[in-house]
């Protein structure tokens, strides 16, 4: 496994986010090494979304007010219809995903996640796989969409739903681990 010691994460999320798509990804990479912190469009506390019903609370560790991607090594996005929906209205968490393109890091997203991704207006020509519910969405944002379990493309990962959670988690800490990639353009 790859050791990603010195690495930070950030994971964006807010209410409504799939629970085993924040856990899972995070337990990922606290188990190869690596810091990570929960970034949201409020503090305190978010809660999860399981089978149909609210869920764990988790604590953020800072609002989109006060993290910079320059603080961190890659980014997380987890799915749920709620979560991505709600932050791809805010130009603040817009600007952020952005910003890690931008900055040519890892950006990893499953789910409806790819929503922020669209709306960032960042899948122009990228292989991307989503909730086959959204392909159209991302179709129509510019991305090369497939129905796989994980899809790499230049530092950014991306996955269905989560039954993909293995394969995804596993190309996450390996993206991460490799760092910046010149090809992941904004």
């Amino acid at each position: 496994m790859e050791n990603l010691n010195k690495k930070t994460v950030a994971i964006l999320a807010t209410n409504g986010f799939e629970e085993s798509e924040l856990k899972e990804p995070m337990q990922a990479l606290k188990e190869a090494g690596a810091d990570v912190h929960i970034i949201s469009d409020v503090s305190g506390k978010i809660r999860g979304w399981e089978d149909g019903n609210w869920s764990n609370s988790y604590d953020v560790d800072k609002t989109l007010e006060t993290a910079s991607q320059s603080d961190y090594n890659a980014l997380m996005l987890p799915g749920g219809v709620m979560n991505p929906d709600t932050l791809r209205q805010n130009k603040d968490a817009v600007n952020f995903v952005k910003s890690f393109f931008e900055h040519k890091k890892p950006v990893a997203a499953i789910c409806h996640a790819p929503w922020l991704l669209a709306e960032a207006d960042v899948l122009q020509g990228r292989k991307i796989t989503s909730y086959a519910s959204i392909k159209k969405d991302l179709i129509n944002a510019g991305a090369e969409w497939e129905d796989s379990e994980v899809v790499v493309d230049h530092g950014l990962v991306t996955s269905r739903n989560p039954n993909d959670l293995p394969a995804f988690n596993a190309k996450l800490v390996e993206e991460v681990y490799e760092g910046k990639h010149q090809m992941q353009t904004a």
